[in-house]
């Protein structure tokens, strides 16, 4: 089964780290100093919003039925090996129509700084383990690369925890 970047909505502090680290990875120099110093203005792909009390950051959650691979009239959005889905890197370049962003339940995908082509999470960042950027400049450990199970059984277990402890 393969991993996707799953949330702990209540570890988000909203501090931001993840899109720093999503801008930088995505980023010409891949340096923060040097994207600092150069001047450069890179893009991030990931989003963190307020939801009343609740920070929740969102990106692209790479769908199984993705409406925005079936809204692309230039056929640029496509799935690639690993499951994510992109629009790099395929047979057709992006034209900027905007279908999908029209079409993307979340929200995430954006233009790119130029407004010519669409911007979304690719999963080009990961290092050397696979772990994605956004995930490894998290501090509280709110973004995490794991198998949807893995999670489930996790939050399950923590649930039961909590649970039980307030019963004795």
């Amino acid at each position: 089964m393969p991993k996707e970047v799953l949330i702990n909505f209540d570890r988000c502090l909203g501090c931001l780290s993840c899109k720093l680290a999503c801008a930088v990875a995505h980023s010409r120099e891949g340096d923060i100093f040097k994207v600092v110093l150069g001047g450069e203005r890179p893009q991030s792909r990931i989003f963190v919003h307020q939801a009343g009390k609740i920070k929740v950051p969102l990106n692209c959650r790479h769908c199984q039925e993705a409406p925005c691979i079936d809204a692309c009239i230039a056929g640029a959005m496509h799935r690639k090996e690993d499951g994510t889905v992109t629009n790099v890197g395929g047979e057709q370049e992006c034209t900027g129509c905007w279908m999908c962003v029209m079409v993307c339940p979340y929200g995430v995908i954006r233009s790119d700084e130029e407004g010519l082509k669409a911007l979304k999470c690719d999963r080009e960042c990961r290092d050397e383990e696979g772990l994605p950027a956004c995930v490894k400049a998290c501090p509280t450990g709110a973004l995490l690369y794991t198998e949807v199970d893995e999670f489930s059984s996790r939050r399950r277990k923590s649930f039961l925890e909590r649970a039980l402890s307030q019963m004795f």
